[in-house]
């Protein structure tokens, strides 16, 4: 028996009527231009990833937000989950950005683990979008794509159709790369020694090992399968090899995963083993089922039983596989989805609270996340989470200044001053994280939201100061002086403290949610503090009258803690300010 005569029977063992050498004439010493071909394909390869690239940040850029919106109101239950997480993840083309944004809102106590995973699991739906589109056979369009795409970007003057003509050149190259790629392996199907290697991926176990490797060094499933279909639109592989080899980039994915989990807080790497174990167990359950399910897909997918041998595998399987990548996730989700209750019991118990978050001590920045760093919107988003966050930390500091200045001792001010250094490490790691935005192109509405969410973060870290220096000091030259402030003193100090705290707590409201009219709130009550701060510096000179010890010092301790409190009302106010500044209008 020859060579094609033993591959055909080969292959014949998954049950198709074709093989990729069924047709083929074989020269079993081609005179093959390696360099040519090596450029040629590396370059296609090239052009194909940054094609994608280009789709997936313009598609960000452009939907991103809305996105958010949308997985935000949309998972009340698993199955809505699901659907929203598939559709959420075919329009941002990126599992890896959907399950971030879902553990931010597991953190912000938005979603449950057991809704998450509904949405992670319908984000594996989502991908195989790609695979879709690359299976449409339209590599002719391809220049009119990256033309028609590329004058839109250089042309227009409105922001959304730049976005748009990056989105239509980035298809173009998609296409164009897969085209070269075509070209370039097209000299293989007369190579022997490259059909004996395609003999060996008919293996499952060999083509999703490979698949799987292949796929957590380029960090995309969706580009590997891509390559699995140009490779067919070739005749290399049959609809089992492609199928085994999709399998495997559904595994290779989740090595992006638990990379991005390294060092994240406990439901980032929840998410991430969720991710895994669902893969994992999916491609376990159905690598047993492969002839079946290239039976099925080539039934369900378009046939030409007009062509034989590898040109019909060249017509045919491009569309089956991506059939096949799609129905598998489908039916994985279906199979799963009534279990995510205990998915999240079985991952909560095996990655624990860790003792500091049990204890609540966690000083790390805990929204901010570097996958959403490819998508803008995303990520400003999730700076308004963190300096809500800080936020939280500083009204701490202001609510406990007050009792340790008054009647405090040193403990209770040291305290007050130790907060301040969970407040500048938050402030580091978020200037850290918008310095990485900032390299990201922006809209004139993003930038104008960075420059907002950059004053409020400083204006927050100089409240912190304002308590931490000045008003520590002041309680300790309390205590060094030997003043005891006389309870009437302390009404109104403390009610005018009230007021403050209020007004810092409605601008960190209306920074941390965009929310206007909070804004337009604090900003009406200067009003009222100037009045308030009046009243209290007249009832202090009329305390000076008063037959007490240490009166003078006690004057200006407690001038300097209206003055101070008066600073916080100011950086509160400039916070609420930049609230109300009209963002600008995208073209």
């Amino acid at each position: 028996m020859n060579r094609a005569a033993r591959l055909s029977t080969r292959a014949g063992v998954w049950l198709l009527p074709w093989s990729p050498a069924a047709a083929a004439t074989v020269d079993p010493s081609p005179s093959l231009e390696w360099g040519v071909m090596a450029m040629s394909l590396f370059g296609g390869l090239a052009l194909f990833l940054f094609g994608m690239e280009q789709m997936a940040d313009a598609l960000k850029a452009v939907a991103g937000e809305r996105m958010k919106l949308i997985l935000a109101r949309l998972t009340s239950n698993r199955v809505m989950g699901a659907v929203t997480g598939a559709f959420v993840t075919a329009v941002i083309q990126s599992s890896s950005v959907t399950t971030v944004l879902v553990v931010g809102f597991i953190s912000a106590g938005l979603m449950s683990l057991s809704q998450a995973i509904g949405v992670i699991m319908g984000a594996n739906i989502g991908t195989t979008i790609t695979a879709q589109i690359v299976a449409f056979k339209v590599t002719k369009a391809a220049l009119l794509m990256v033309g028609v795409g590329f004058s839109l970007m250089f042309f227009s003057e409105r922001e959304r159709l730049r976005q748009y003509g990056t989105m239509v050149m980035g298809l173009g190259l998609i296409f164009f790369g897969m085209g070269i790629m075509s070209d370039a392996m097209s000299p293989l199907r007369s190579y022997q020694p490259f059909l004996d290697l395609m003999i060996r991926m008919e293996s499952p176990w060999v083509g999703i090992l490979v698949a799987a490797l292949f796929t957590a060094l380029i960090q995309s499933s969706s580009a590997t399968t891509g390559i699995v279909i140009v490779m067919a639109s070739q005749g290399f592989i049959t609809l089992p090899a492609g199928i085994a080899l999709a399998f495997g980039a559904n595994i290779g994915t989740c090595v992006t995963a638990m990379l991005a989990a390294i060092g994240k807080q406990r439901e980032a790497v929840r998410a991430a083993v969720v991710h895994v174990l669902f893969n994992v167990a999916g491609v376990a359950l159905w690598v047993w089922f492969i002839p079946q399910l290239a039976q099925w897909v080539a039934w369900l997918s378009p046939s030409y039983p007009e062509l034989s041998g590898s040109a019909r595998l060249a017509a045919e399987t491009p569309r089956q596989i991506a059939n096949a990548h799609t129905l598998f996730n489908v039916a994985n989700t279906l199979l799963f989805i009534g279990f995510t209750r205990q998915f999240a019991r079985f991952v909560e118990w095996l990655i624990p609270d860790s003792p500091l978050q049990q204890a609540g001590l966690m000083l790390e920045a805990k929204y901010l996340d570097r996958e959403l760093l490819s998508t803008p919107s995303l990520a400003l988003d999730r700076v308004r989470m963190e300096v809500a966050r800080m936020g939280e930390v500083v009204m701490e500091m202001l609510d406990r200044i007050m009792p340790a200045i008054i009647h405090g001792n040193r403990v209770s001010l040291r305290e007050v001053q130790r907060m301040d250094d969970e407040v500048d490490i938050l402030y580091q790691q978020i200037v850290e994280y918008m310095g990485e935005i900032s390299k990201r192109p922006l809209t004139d509405r993003q930038t104008d939201e960075f420059m907002r969410l950059m004053a409020a973060i400083s204006d927050l870290e100089n409240i912190g100061d304002t308590i931490e220096t000045n008003m520590v000091a002041l309680g300790n030259e309390r205590i060094d002086a030997g003043v005891s402030i006389s309870e009437p003193t302390r009404k109104v100090l403390l009610g005018f403290h009230k007021v403050v705290k209020q007004a810092l707590r409605d601008a960190i409201r209306a920074v941390s949610h965009n929310d206007p009219e909070t804004a337009a709130a604090v900003v009406a009550m200067k009003g009222e503090i100037t009045r308030m701060a009046d009243s209290a510096a007249a009832h202090q000179a009329a305390r000076l009258v008063a037959r007490e010890p240490n009166r003078i010092p006690a004057y200006a301790i407690e001038i300097d803690i209206i003055e101070k409190q008066k600073r916080i009302y100011y950086f509160a106010k400039r916070m609420a300010k930049s609230v109300l500044v009209e963002p600008a209008e995208e073209a």
